[in-house]
C-alpha cells in the first residue's frame, strides 16, 4: 500500500488535475484507491462532481471522527472529500496537529492499495500533516520560472519532514504539467530540471489539453469524459509510471 501526496508551493500547476485523474487512471488498473482532498479549496472533491459536503476531512482532523465515516463512493474512486471548514485546522495551536491524519488513517490503510492525497498549495500545516501520513510524494511542474522556485522550496521542506516526522517520507518523482513542447520557455526549463534532478522526473508529461479542464466542469474524470483524449493518453502513461516506480521502491527495501 502507499500514500502519495501531490503538491506544489505554487497554485495552479495542475496539483489537482493530477490527483483526480492520476487517481482514476490507478483505480481504472484494477486498484483499490481512495483520493483524499485535504485543500480548503475543495477543488478535487468538486472536480469529481460532489457538492458541498455535511462531513468532511476537517471533522476527522478537528473532532477525531473515524475516516471511515466521511468516506463516499464516486464511480471507480473512494473519496475523503474537503470543505472550506478545512482552513481553520491551519490557524489551531494545537501541538503535534500534524501527526493527527497518520493516526486517523492507520485504521484504512489495508483498505487500499493506493492512498493519493491532494495538497493545499502551500507549506503550512495541512501540507505537513500530508507529507508526514506519506510514504511519496510527487511534484506537479508547470514549466514556468516562479513554479521552479515554488518546488524548490518544497523540497525543502520535504527533507526537513522526512528528516523530522517521517523518516519514510521519499520523493516519487516530478511531473510536468500544462506542458507545450512547442514552447522553448517550456523545453529549457524541462531540460534544466532534468538536468538537476535526473531520473525523478518522470518520462510522461502532461500537455496542455483543453479537455481536462471540461471533464472537471462535468464532474469527471478524464477517463469518463474523453478516454481518446491527449489528457488521457498522457495520465495513463503516467499511471504505469507510478506503479511501475513504487514497485521498484517497495522492492527495493
Amino acid at each position: 500500500m502507499s500514500v502519495i501526496s501531490i503538491a506544489n508551493h505554487k497554485g495552479g500547476v495542475g496539483k489537482t488535475t493530477t490527483t483526480v485523474n492520476l487517481a482514476a487512471g490507478l483505480a481504472r488498473q484494477g486498484h483499490r484507491v481512495l483520493m483524499m482532498d485535504l485543500d480548503p479549496q475543495a477543488n478535487a472533491t468538486f472536480s469529481l462532481g460532489l457538492k458541498k459536503q455535511e462531513k468532511s476531512i476537517f471533522n476527522v482532523l478537528s473532532f477525531g471522527e473515524p475516516i471511515r465515516a466521511i468516506i463516499q463512493q464516486r464511480g471507480v474512486l473512494d473519496i475523503a472529500p474537503s470543505s472550506i471548514h478545512l482552513a481553520g485546522f491551519e490557524k489551531n495551536n494545537d501541538v503535534g496537529k500534524e501527526f493527527i491524519l497518520s493516526e486517523a488513517m492507520e485504521d484504512i490503510r489495508s483498505d487500499y492499495e493506493f492512498i493519493l492525497i491532494d495538497c493545499p498549495p502551500s507549506l503550512g500545516a495541512l501540507t505537513i500533516s500530508a507529507l508526514t501520513a506519506s510514504d511519496y510524494a510527487i511534484i506537479a511542474l508547470q514549466p514556468e520560472f516562479l513554479a521552479i522556485q515554488g518546488m524548490s522550496d518544497f523540497i525543502k521542506i520535504l527533507r526537513t519532514v522526512k528528516t523530522r516526522m517521517n523518516k519514510e517520507l521519499e520523493l516519487l518523482g516530478i511531473v510536468a504539467t500544462q506542458y507545450d513542447s512547442r514552447k522553448v520557455l517550456h523545453k529549457e526549463i524541462m531540460e534544466h530540471t532534468r538536468q538537476t534532478y535526473g531520473d525523478m522526473v518522470f518520462e510522461s508529461s502532461i500537455r496542455g489539453n483543453v479537455s481536462l479542464a471540461e471533464a472537471q466542469s462535468m464532474g469527471q474524470d478524464i477517463f469518463e469524459y474523453d478516454v481518446n483524449s491527449n489528457g488521457a493518453e498522457d495520465y495513463a502513461s503516467l499511471t504505469k509510471e507510478v506503479i511501475k516506480r513504487t514497485i521498484e521502491l517497495v522492492n527495493s527495501k
